[in-house]
Parts: C-alpha cells; structure tokens; sequence
C-alpha cells in the first residue's frame, strides 16, 4: 500500500534568519538579505555582494576537535538538523527505518579553497590529514546520520541548483514506497566563498546590484549561502506519535532536459510541473501557489513564466507565482531546502511570501509574481520548482496538513 509522507520538522540556518521562526518572519515581511559581502581578496571580485550567514561563530556551536572535520557547509547542514529534529518532538538514535538524503552542489568548497592557498599561495607541503572527508560532498549527509543513530538509507545528491529538490523528492519517495519510517532531508550550500563566487562570474550570470527575478530590470542572480533540512515522516507513524504535521508532500517529478548545459529548457520544465501533478494526483486548477525557480536571469525567468502558462493554462491568471530568491539570494544546491519554507508559510500559515524588488515585469514574465508585498491567501495545495544547470529538473507538489 502506497503511503502518505507529511513534514514534521524544519530547520535552517540562511541569511534571513538563523531558524525556521525568524526566516518565515522575514519573508512574511518581505525582508531581503542580499548585501556587501566578507570575504578575502574581495578586491580581486567583480562582484562583491551577496545573501551570506551574519555573524556565523563556529566555534560556538562545535568544539575544536569536530571543527577538524566540519567544513561551513556541514556546519550549516547539522545547525538545520538540529532543529529539524528538536521540533520534530524526535529523540534517540532513530535507527534502521531512517535516513538521510542531502543535496548540494559544491560540498566542503571552503576547504578545497582553504587548502588550495595552503599549497599553492602559502607554499605548505602539507595539508590537514582530515582534509579529504571534510571536502567531501557526502560529508553533511554522514554527520547527521551519526548525530542521530540513521542506518537506513544515506546519501548526497549533486544536480545542482536542483540538489535540495532532488533529495527531498528521493526521501519522499522512499516513505511512501515502504522503506523508511523517518527520513532527514534536505540541502546544505557554502560556495559564498571567494573561489565559489570567481567561478560563477566566469559565467557572467551574476548581478553587480541586485536580485530582481521577474522584473523587466532584472540582470542576473545573486549567491546566498546556509541549509534547510525538514523531517520526512509516515503520515500513520507520525499520528501514532502525536506529532505535529506542518505540510503533506504529494508528488514528484524529475526530467532531464537532455539539450544544453546552460540554458534552460520550456520542455523539461513543462514535464516536471506536470509530472509531479500527476504524481499527487492534483488537477492544476487546485494549486494556489507555486515557488519559482526564479532566478533573476532573462532566460530562466522568460522560460519558466511559458512553462507555467502551458501547464496551467488559463488557471495561470489566477496562479501566485513568487521567487523568495530576491530575499535570500540563490543558495545552488540549497535553494530548494529554504524555498520549501516558503511553500509552507503558504500552506500552513496562508501568508505567501513576496518577490521584492519588483519593478514592473516584461510581456514574457506576465504572472501573478506577488510584487514587493506578502499577502494572506487560503492556499491547499502548492509546487516548488528547482530547474539546474546540465537540465535537471526537480518539482515538489505539497498539499496542506
């Protein structure tokens, strides 16, 4: 027998806020977090702006010893955990029937920097002996399953910006299909970084001043940083359990646009929106709200407003359709662990956060995109859309609890 999932838990660590209360406040009140950035050589950047964690004291959350092996990515990946788990009402090593799924992009990329000027720049002939399970993409995704006695299923998924999307929609599918109880799940991103940063502006796809998805000024994304990681859970095992149910994950849907690294393709959106409907068996008349993908860029947001408007139909007219990228920039392979947020703020609070910055849309971005201000809506169903690099597509359809 199929099973229902529900999300029980949440935790984040992002530019917004350092948990789940503060960052649903900030996008309820439209609060972006894009700014001048910290970092080394800033002189040697283009670009010099960002959404990047304040005030992250790592030494305050973890001891000398574990630092040795958490990169600022799985920092940001157990700092969520923790408060997934915690307000999950989970206690105990969880055990065989759960596991963990986390996706990103670029791993432990600070310390690949880090030691890259060690050799390179600093003339060491040595690095630190931990240095490789602390770079490793899979590193997040082992340390919560330490943290919380998981020995199911474990594993990192690398698609990009649709890392988090992927991962969540892998460990829905494996609650529902019977072979686990509890899933953590998520992603985690540290590429704020100035490495991180030089490679992107190779692909000149980054704004100097802003993020402003949708709008008819909009010149390009904006590089956030953190982690979202929810708590996945049997809908029968969560009600024995007396847990509190803060959304129910209906459908997924993943295609492969199989034509060009870059550019985005209306196609493979298309059939990624209309898949995870059918998977939830939704018609497009009941969604209320769908996260964009949104990223701020001329082509993806022309191509994904077509997408929708192919998908929906004349509903589109009467779709919200924001991107809270513009509040807390575009995390890569964790954007969609912290736009999930926002599909719950939807859902669970009726509040849909806005797209700020918005200055007008162009004839090819003519939806509903929830301009500037958050608004209260009565929304039962909703889609969160991720669409990467190499054309990989990844869409959540969540139903209210």
């Amino acid at each position: 027998m199929t099973r229902r999932v529900v999300i029980t838990g949440a935790g984040t660590v992002n530019a917004l806020g350092g948990d789940v209360p503060a960052t649903l406040a900030a996008m309820a009140a439209g609060r972006g977090a894009i700014g001048a950035i910290d970092l080394p050589d800033l002189d040697r950047l283009s670009i010099r702006i960002g959404a990047q964690v304040p005030n992250w004291d790592a030494a305050a959350r973890f001891d000398l010893r574990s630092l040795a092996l958490y990169d600022r990515c799985t920092q940001f990946a157990l700092t969520a955990a923790r408060e997934a788990v915690a307000s999950a009402g989970l206690t105990g090593p969880l055990g065989p029937r759960s596991g963990v799924i986390m996706g990103t992009a670029a791993g432990g990329i600070q310390t690949w920097e880090d030691n890259y000027r060690a050799v390179f720049q600093d003339g060491k002939s040595r690095v630190h002996p931990l240095t490789v399970p602390k770079l490793m993409s899979n590193a997040a995704a082992a340390h919560i399953a330490m943290a919380y006695g998981l020995t199911g299923p474990a594993l990192t998924v690398a698609t990009a910006c649709a890392a988090s999307n992927h991962a969540i929609g892998l460990a829905f599918q494996m609650v529902r299909a019977g072979m686990a109880d509890v899933m953590l799940t998520g992603g985690a991103e540290a590429m704020l970084c100035f490495g991180g940063i030089k490679a992107w502006e190779g692909l000149r796809v980054l704004s100097p001043d802003g993020c402003r998805p949708f709008s008819h000024s909009r010149n390009g994304m904006v590089m956030g940083e953190g982690a979202g990681v929810f708590v996945l859970e049997a809908r029968d095992h969560a009600l024995a359990r007396g847990a509190e149910i803060w959304a129910e994950v209906a459908g997924f849907a993943m295609t492969a646009d199989a034509s060009d690294i870059v550019m985005p393709s209306q196609d493979g959106a298309e059939r990624a929106m209309a898949g995870a409907l059918a998977d939830a068996g939704l018609p497009p008349d009941q969604v209320g709200y769908i996260n964009a993908h949104g990223t701020g860029t001329a082509a993806n947001d022309r191509t994904e407003t077509a997408a929708i408007r192919q998908v929906f139909g004349d509903h589109a007219d009467r779709l919200a359709v924001s991107s809270t990228k513009a509040m807390h920039g575009h995390l890569i392979g964790a954007t969609g662990a912290v736009e999930l947020l926002a599909v719950i703020l939807a859902l669970r609070d009726g509040i849909l956060a806005p797209t700020i910055n918005h200055d007008g849309g162009d004839g090819a971005c003519n939806l509903d995109v929830v301009p500037n201000v958050a608004r209260r809506a009565d929304v039962a169903a909703a889609l969160s859309n991720a669409f990467a690099f190499g054309g990989m597509n990844a869409v959540l359809a969540l139903k209210r609890a």
